[in-house]
């Protein structure tokens, strides 16, 4: 039975995923295998679990599974927004901008919908204040519903040009850019939301999903 889980894209990468640029996500993965420097580390997989292998004792862990899910199960995009309910007498000025300690449950149900939101990655007006972090978008906001179509696990290096395009390389720059722009693109994107040590030249191991726009 398929599963949905909520995932958090940055402003940059919802737009690329809106144009249809944007079929593939890197996450680090939390358990990194613990190696000897001359130990060589694969990984196995059944189904829809994993494992590390070793090679110098045979060694293998126990089976663990993507935490976002398998093929087949959906992702709901999390992304930066405000409630953008009418002004029928309904709400204050304060619930309806959404500042201060006003609270989302506080939103009439009627207009917990989608068309009710301004989605900032859609935004093209003037900068507005109160936009509610992608980390607080309950379910009924988001617009966008994806499908894990594969899940692998590699070491990050090991994505290429192809990869870096799916990973929603902007046109713009596909059209003027020189063969490495790609390259710099993705390692500049990565360093910028990765963690402390687990940037471009760490090399982590990474969950990499595909998934389709539904």
């Amino acid at each position: 039975m398929s599963k949905e889980r909520g995932i958090i894209f940055n402003t940059e990468m919802v737009k690329a995923i809106l144009d249809g640029r944007k079929t593939q996500t890197r996450r680090v993965m939390n358990n990194q295998p613990c190696t000897l420097p001359e130990e060589t580390i694969s990984v196995q997989q059944d189904n829809f679990n994993f494992r590390w292998a070793g090679d110098l004792h045979n060694d293998t862990s126990g089976w663990f599974p993507c935490p976002l899910g398998k093929v087949g199960d959906r992702l709901w995009v999390r992304e930066t927004w405000m409630p953008d309910a009418p002004r029928d007498g309904t709400w204050s000025d304060v619930e309806f901008y959404g500042c201060k300690d006003s609270s989302l449950n506080m939103m009439p149900e009627r207009y917990r919908t989608p068309e009710h939101c301004i989605y900032r990655a859609s935004w093209d007006g003037a900068e507005m204040i109160g936009w509610t972090p992608s980390i607080h978008m309950p379910r009924w906001a988001s617009r966008i519903t994806l499908e894990i179509i594969d899940v692998r696990v590699e070491r990050l290096k090991y994505a290429g040009d192809t990869e870096f395009k799916a990973e929603g390389y902007p046109l713009e720059r596909e059209l003027t850019g020189g063969s490495m722009d790609p390259f710099c693109w993705f390692r500049n994107l990565w360093d910028s939301v990765s963690p402390t040590n687990f940037k471009y030249e760490d090399d982590p191991w990474v969950w990499v999903i595909e998934f389709k726009r539904i």
